[in-house]
């Protein structure tokens, strides 16, 4: 549900990114963004968690409320407006434009990999407390150090990949990533009883190689869309992100089962279904970078032939 109405700032976001900044300089610029994005979802549960201990579970959705209110304030009076794009627009109605952006045979890879890319993510991140906890022999005072390191760890992480998809290439950067992911979670599925610092380095790890295919995707998915559709694009991305996270979690909660000593049993299971949606979404990252370097190819053919007839 979430999925089907969600994902508007978000998808508003990557959107100025893109009008904002050219394709050379989108992997640092989206590492950044995706790094305020996953660094709040990391460093929001222990947060979240502190709050509701410290007081109760209505003063954390407070929080949220007091954190938002002055950024909302600082979008209205100091960001400019980015509305160039609009001039290009032809009219038509909302739905139609959202009807014509679902119906691009060129966008449908991007889509999918975009699916399977969280699909796999989301597959884990529901039962890793109680994988944590149970599995892994982690008390749950320790639990919230877990994810604040990891946090952390992400704020630099991140960036840094942005500008490696740069320095690189992003779908080489992609392949690290995807190769990264498919050994950290395979070891980590695996784990038995571990100490605190095991724990916290395989899940540095892991979120370093989910960084590495997120970032360069998210920024070689960006010189997809023409100009007029990138809102909707984006818009659709985004909301498939919720849905699939919807999904993934359904199947993972029909694959796993708590035994009666807490532990979650065929969690090893999981992991093999997130390296399966890895290696898909390289293959079809494969077609999407011989589909954004054919295109610019047409690009600057089209501006040679151009400026040959100006001459």
């Amino acid at each position: 549900m979430t999925g089907l109405f969600g994902g508007v700032i978000g998808s508003i976001v990557l959107a100025i990114a893109t009008d904002l900044f050219p394709l050379q300089m989108r992997g640092r610029v989206i590492g950044v963004v995706q790094t305020a994005f996953s660094a709040s979802q990391v460093l929001g549960i222990p947060t979240g968690l502190y709050i509701a201990n410290l007081w109760n579970w209505h003063v954390t959705f407070l929080a949220i409320i007091l954190i938002a209110a002055p950024v909302g304030l600082i979008i209205v009076f100091y960001m400019r407006p980015v509305a160039g794009h609009l001039a290009l627009k032809k009219a038509e109605s909302p739905w139609t434009h959202l009807m014509g952006t679902l119906l691009v045979p060129r966008y449908v890879p991007a889509f999918a990999t975009t699916a399977l890319l969280v699909t796999g993510g989301y597959m884990l991140m529901p039962f890793g407390s109680v994988y944590t906890v149970n599995n892994l022999g982690i008390s749950l005072t320790d639990l919230p150090t877990v994810y604040l390191v990891s946090g952390m760890f992400t704020i630099f992480t991140g960036p840094l990949v942005g500008r490696a998809s740069d320095a690189f290439g992003k779908f080489r950067t992609f392949i690290f990533g995807c190769a990264l992911s498919i050994v950290m979670v395979l070891l980590y599925t695996h784990l038995g009883y571990v100490s605190l610092v095991t724990v916290i380095i395989v899940t540095v790890l892991m979120f370093t190689g989910i960084f590495s295919r997120m970032i360069p995707s998210q920024a070689l998915m960006s010189a997809i869309p023409e100009v007029t559709k990138r809102g909707s694009f984006n818009a659709v991305n985004t909301s498939l992100q919720q849905i699939s996270g919807g999904i993934a979690s359904i199947i993972a909660g029909i694959v796993v089962a708590q035994g009666p000593d807490g532990d979650l049993q065929r969690f090893d299971l999981l992991g093999y279904i997130v390296v399966a949606t890895t290696l898909l979404s390289l293959g079809f990252m494969y077609f999407i970078q011989r589909n954004v370097e054919d295109h610019d190819k047409r690009q600057h053919a089209l501006r040679h032939a151009e400026s040959r007839g100006d001459d």
